[in-house]
């Protein structure tokens, strides 16, 4: 990680370094806290932040299945963020915006612990490497299933969930694979530690639906309304594990992996196809201000020019 200049910290803008908070806060000793992971491009208008207000609510949404109040709203933290990015500097970056509960009391329960809220903002290139989203990257079913829907809320971006992709993650990259692909209880297709999946086949585009407990990506809905836009046909609907080796193409959508194809499953090889790369050009050519028909997705940044 980068270090920038500043990050937004509880109603003020405060030096990388002195954006501190005690090791007795509850947040990191339960992970009882909400975040999002959000992308700013440099585009010909400047700086612009796909789908701010979308991953705000969300935030927002994930608080309340927390019992959570995030003292601040989604228009406060919008304002914030472009605070921030004027601040920093950047053309482009990463924002993560997290709110957690604070020091205060170390009982399992929140009452009484304050929720910090903070967003930072720094470089970060393609999550999956530049060579992956361009060549496609390699993929391992883990071992570890994914949390079912009533065990904890999987609408929620929380904390505390992502052990569960951390260990899917890591057991995948010490198999030697770039990323890993979690079922569910049942033996269905769920996702990626930190991605939508999708799987192509004899044209059809085919993603398993939220009932598999998987995040409401922002990424993946764009994906989808692109693909639907580009006359292709979209299902949400259980996939199996062979439905992946049989697939004329795999790809996994997501704020740090964008658009990435998968050009193997478990040492199987499967390509990358003309379906994925077209959807990925369609989404980084929007992202990066180079096409109007979804330009009302991003939420460009007033930057004050030098004065003569």
């Amino acid at each position: 990680m980068e270090a920038t200049d500043k990050i937004w910290m509880n109603g003020e803008l405060v030096d990388w370094d002195d954006a501190k908070i005690h090791v007795g806060v509850h947040g990191l000793h339960y992970g009882s806290g909400v975040f999002e992971g959000i992308r700013c491009y440099e585009t010909p208008e400047g700086p612009a932040v796909f789908r701010l207000a979308e991953h705000l609510q969300r935030l927002h949404d994930s608080a309340r299945l927390l019992y959570m109040d995030i003292p601040y709203s989604v228009d406060e933290m919008r304002r914030a963020t472009h605070e921030l990015i004027r601040a920093n500097g950047l053309p482009a970056c990463y924002l993560r915006p997290i709110a957690f509960f604070g020091y205060g009391s170390l009982g399992v329960h929140t009452r009484g612990n304050p929720v910090e809220t903070v967003i930072m903002s720094w470089p970060w290139g393609a999550y999956l490497g530049e060579e992956g989203l361009k060549k496609g990257i390699t993929a391992k079913v883990s071992s570890w299933k994914r949390v079912g829907p009533n065990v904890i809320p999987h609408v929620a971006k929380a904390t505390g969930i992502y052990l569960n992709s951390m260990l899917a993650t890591t057991e995948a990259q010490r198999a030697g694979y770039d990323e890993a692909i979690m079922l569910t209880d049942a033996g269905t297709v769920a996702d990626g530690p930190g991605e939508n999946i999708f799987v192509v086949k004899s044209g059809r585009i085919m993603t398993p639906p939220l009932s598999t407990s998987i995040l409401p990506g922002i990424t993946r809905d764009s994906v989808m309304q692109i693909a639907h836009d580009l006359g292709y046909v979209v299902e949400e609907v259980d996939l199996i594990r062979t439905d992946l080796t049989l697939a004329d193409e795999v790809f996994m959508t997501g704020t740090a992996a964008e658009v990435t194809p998968v050009r193997a499953v478990d040492d199987v090889e499967i390509g990358v196809g003309p379906v994925t790369l077209e959807l990925q050009e369609h989404y980084l050519d929007t992202v990066n201000g180079r096409s109007d028909r979804w330009s009302h997705w991003l939420d460009v940044v007033e930057v004050a020019q030098p004065s003569a």
